[in-house]
């Protein structure tokens, strides 16, 4: 074995106790040498979507086989297990790991905001050099994240997260939807890098945001490196220096070996293409539908309580005024039948099958930005 030659390390990284007798850790797992680039992959930071942590096992494995053959370049970071938090909050038997049950909080919600962590002195430590920039950003980054001193169990679960990823050159953070196609989140900045993940993930539709608001955890990373540019790039060069997507994996019941193995040879092409794995990338596929703004994305909302029909399936396109769904009324024989108002991809829909009024049950990604304000679901 070369001397040069790593395998992989398994990290662990404690929460706070939130009651006595109780604890939970985090678990990353490192493969390569480092040195070079740096990738974070973590799955089910909302703990009842799961075929992330399939798509995790699925990637460790095939990095294993890589790192043995002297493959991997720079450092591979993997956090199969985002939320154990989450994992741990069942319901009679339902999991639910979207919020925590002891502060009603979002679990993939109010990240610190790196941007204005590092604010008040990071202005001093740029110059005309990019590297040194991207090296001097980092470090403030790194100095902002020691100086916090989380106080719960959820807080400190979000900062070792956050001091996992925030030097990597690509972050994906691996989620799903209710029933939903193959989609990603991004930054508009970053689209040019991350176009061919989503070829080769087949994703239908590509959403790209600047801040949806709330501080989700893709967008800390890369939100930073735009509000830096936006404020002094007309003076310092500062790079894209975090490539973050979130990576929705189909619907919560899309859970299949196949599934797994597809999406995770999917990102390790993407990693080949970028050179942190040795080898020639597959040829890139087409990108079925555009990448279009998050904020053209239509919410169809439910205007009254019933049955919920739906008339057409996910990854599908619909033109304005297709039939979406019906909603209907068994008690008056009412049949409201909701269509869309914008032409796009119907990417993600509600699981249940009935439907309260005012529940938003399903989003097409329009072409067109009409909406501001806080863009991503509850």
């Amino acid at each position: 074995m070369p001397a040069d030659l790593k395998t992989m390390q398994t990290q662990t990284h404690p929460l706070i106790a939130p009651t006595l007798g109780t604890a939970r850790n985090l678990t990353s797992f490192h493969y390569g040498p480092g040195g070079g680039q740096k990738i974070y992959i973590q799955s089910s930071l909302h703990a009842d979507e799961l075929p992330g942590m399939l798509v995790s096992w699925a990637l460790r494995r095939k990095l294993a086989a890589l790192e043995a053959a002297g493959k991997v370049r720079g450092e591979v970071v993997i956090v199969p297990v985002a939320n154990p938090i989450g994992l741990n909050q069942h319901f009679l038997g339902h999991l639910t790991g979207r919020f925590e049950t002891n502060t009603a909080q979002n679990f993939n919600r109010n990240f610190y905001e790196l941007s204005a962590l590092i604010q008040p002195g990071i202005e001093a430590r740029l110059s005309g050099d990019i590297d040194a920039n991207r090296t001097a950003i980092r470090a403030a980054m790194r100095e902002a994240l020691d100086a916090q001193a989380p106080a719960t169990e959820l807080e400190s679960q979000r900062l070792a997260l956050q001091k996992l990823s925030y030097d990597a050159d690509v972050v994906l953070d691996l989620h799903c939807d209710w029933e939903a196609a193959m989609h990603v989140y991004t930054n508009p900045d970053l689209w040019p890098e991350v176009e061919p993940l989503a070829r080769y993930l087949d994703a239908k539709a590509s959403l790209l945001a600047l801040n949806s608001v709330g501080n989700p955890f893709d967008e800390i990373h890369s939100f930073c490196w735009s509000d830096l540019r936006g404020r002094y790039g007309d003076r310092f060069p500062i790079p894209n220096g975090s490539v973050s997507v979130t990576i929705e994996l189909r619907g919560q019941r899309e859970v299949s070996y196949e599934y797994a193995e597809q999406d995770a040879q999917a990102i390790i092409e993407y990693l080949t293409s970028r050179g942190v794995i040795d080898g020639t990338p597959a040829p890139l596929p087409a990108l079925e539908f555009a990448a279009t703004p998050l904020a053209g994305a239509e919410p169809i909302v439910a205007p009254m309580s019933g049955v919920l029909v739906y008339r057409c399936e996910v990854g599908t396109w619909v033109d304005v005024g297709h039939e979406i769904a019906d909603i209907v009324d068994p008690l008056t024989d009412r049949v409201v039948t909701l269509k869309s108002s914008v032409a796009g991809v119907l990417y993600a829909r509600h699981l249940t099958r009935f439907a309260t009024a005012g529940l938003e049950f399903a989003r097409i990604a329009g072409a067109k930005a009409f909406r501001s304000g806080s863009l991503l679901s509850n």
